[in-house]
């Protein structure tokens, strides 16, 4: 009886999809293999479920003549809490199931929806990474990635959660040395002192506007004032004048019809311009009054003149200095205060960053110190499980090395830790060992990606596992043995293999058979699940190929019979 009440991956669905018209797989718990006919369509599952995880869509991907292709994948939530978790965060739960669903176009565009909500590819990849976890040939070209070396490396010890510790503080190391630098170049050397000058220098005069206006104001009075006493003096003399004056003439007109002040009432006119003159009389004399007045005040004053002078060149000066108006000096030093201000900020931001930069560093230094040991510990059982499985898939004397490139522990934080690796192999005895990126031949590369993957199954607790053809290159003894690894590893998660190796097919709970028909115009892939009779004629044809024997089946039948028994 497998562990699994029911399996991870429970439905997938293609539409016109490459050369399928319409395929509907129900899935099961424990190992399934797929398997068929050559150019049937064995990796389309594979594609689709690559496709769901966030892969990059292509309109080569939609079948020929259609607009859209559509995939949906059902997964269950019963053994993936951080899929359940990441559903939660994002809003985007419903229920125990998580149902993926991805249109393509065939102008090459795509959308993506998960619990029917829409989705970015991004946010595939990212649920997906605690679902599933595919192997292809394609991996092959992607461990020669130093990168991706370490990330595995780090998978195999379970060295995330430290990994993740040591970029925080690497992340917080940068950050504060970022606010630094910001930091560093407002408080330059001497720009404080500077600064201090320019708020001094405007602090010594009063900038207020009123202050300013009435220096002004004075300014132009002293300015008008010569001329205007002149002018008032005339004035003066105008309406004073013994001959010809203005008042003088008035008072003499009012004085000749005074004798005559009797006769007014029947000469009604002459009242009239004798009341005119009389107000005339008192309106000169007080234009006389208020002339004598104005005359007094302006009494010529050079000291006074020369001060406004003075004060108001220094202002004129300041308003050139910092390009700005007179009237505006009083904006520039508040902004001057302020900047200031910030500097007695800054100089405290500053000691601050520099303390987080040094607490960062410090945690970085002991957590990637930690985290170096541990990759040297797991590198050895890295390195002896691999080479383990180098034999056991046709390489008796190969070996593989993990060569670390140790930085030292005072250089900048990285989120990678102090540490580089590299792997080194000899694919035979003897041979020195050289970085798997500069093994040439492609069968030793598949073989020995093969061995690492082998060796590192089951790093993680992704739930459910797919394999495209990852035994390309092996046959034999050495099938099998990757056939019964495939079955252990089903007993404690799902796993889903696309294969041409009966003797890899043969240790299967399950077996899905993918053919292809045609009508003359278009070929089309269909799959479906075998029975066990149909399990013995497919492992038959895997055997034997076009002319399958009794002998053939009998073998067939062997081999499932020698395997652990089925589930149904």
């Amino acid at each position: 009886m497998l562990p699994f009440a029911a399996p991870m991956l429970l439905r997938l669905y293609l539409s016109e999809f490459a050369i399928a018209d319409e395929i509907d797989l129900d899935l099961r718990v424990g190992f399934g293999v797929i398997s068929g006919e050559t150019g049937a369509g064995k990796s389309l599952l594979v594609d689709a479920l690559m496709l769901l995880s966030g892969a990059r869509a292509g309109a080569d991907q939609v079948r020929h003549g259609s607009a859209r292709a559509e995939l949906q994948a059902e997964f269950g939530l019963g053994d993936s809490p951080g899929a359940a978790a990441w559903l939660r965060e994002h809003e985007l739960e419903d229920g125990d199931a998580c149902r993926l669903r991805r249109v393509l176009r065939a102008d090459g565009g795509s959308r993506a929806w998960i619990n029917g909500k829409p989705a970015s590819a991004g946010q595939l990849s990212e649920l997906c990474s605690y679902l599933i976890e595919i192997h292809g040939q394609h991996e092959h070209q992607a461990l020669l990635d130093r990168a991706q070396q370490l990330n595995l490396l780090d998978a195999m010890g379970g060295l995330e959660s430290m990994r993740a510790r040591v970029s925080t503080h690497a992340q917080s190391w940068r950050q504060a040395r970022r606010e630094l630098d910001r930091l560093g170049a407002a408080a330059e050397p001497g720009h404080a002192e500077f600064l201090l000058a320019q708020r001094d220098e405007l602090d010594s005069v009063d900038l207020t506007p009123d202050r300013i206006e009435g220096l002004q104001r004075d300014m132009r009075r002293l300015d008008a004032g010569d001329q205007l006493a002149r002018n008032v003096q005339a004035a003066l003399d105008a309406l004073n004048a013994e001959s010809g004056g203005a008042l003088t003439a008035t008072h003499a007109a009012l004085h000749a019809l005074r004798d005559c002040e009797t006769a007014f009432e029947d000469f009604p006119d002459v009242a009239q311009a004798h009341r005119a003159l009389q107000d005339a009389v008192i309106q000169l004399d007080e234009a006389a009054s208020s002339l004598e007045r104005g005359a007094d005040g302006m009494e010529a004053d050079p000291a006074r003149r020369e001060e406004l002078a003075d004060e108001l060149d220094r202002l004129h000066d300041l308003a050139r200095k910092h390009r700005t108006s007179v009237m505006r000096l009083h904006e520039t030093r508040a902004e001057i205060v302020e900047l200031c201000a910030a500097l007695d900020r800054a100089a405290g931001s500053i000691e601050r960053c520099r303390r987080q930069m040094s607490e960062a560093r410090e945690s970085w230094r002991r957590d990637a110190a930690t985290l170096r040991s541990e990759r040297q510990r797991t590198a050895e059982r890295f390195a002896a499980a691999t080479t383990t499985w180098l034999a056991k898939l046709g390489m008796p004397g190969g070996v593989i090395e993990v060569a670390f490139d140790l930085a030292d522990l005072e250089s900048d934080p990285s989120d990678s830790g102090a540490e580089r690796i590299e792997l080194l192999v000899s694919a035979n005895a003897g041979q020195p060992p050289r970085p798997l990126r500069r093994v040439a031949s492609g069968g030793e590369l598949s073989r020995i990606s093969l061995a690492i993957e082998m060796a590192s199954l089951g790093a993680d607790r992704t739930p459910t596992m797919v394999f495209d053809e990852v035994d390309s290159g092996i046959g034999g003894a050495v099938a099998e043995v990757v056939g019964r690894t495939l079955r252990a590893l089903a007993e404690r998660c799902q796993v889903l293999c696309v294969t041409h190796l009966p003797q890899v097919a043969a240790q299967a709970h399950h077996h899905h058979f993918v053919s292809k028909r045609s009508d003359g115009r278009q070929t089309t892939s269909a799959i479906r699940t075998l029975d066990d009779p149909q399990r013995v004629e497919e492992l038959a044809r895997m055997l034997g190929g076009i002319d399958i024997t009794e002998a053939t089946r009998e073998h067939a039948r062997q081999m499932l019979q020698s395997a652990a028994p089925p589930t149904g």
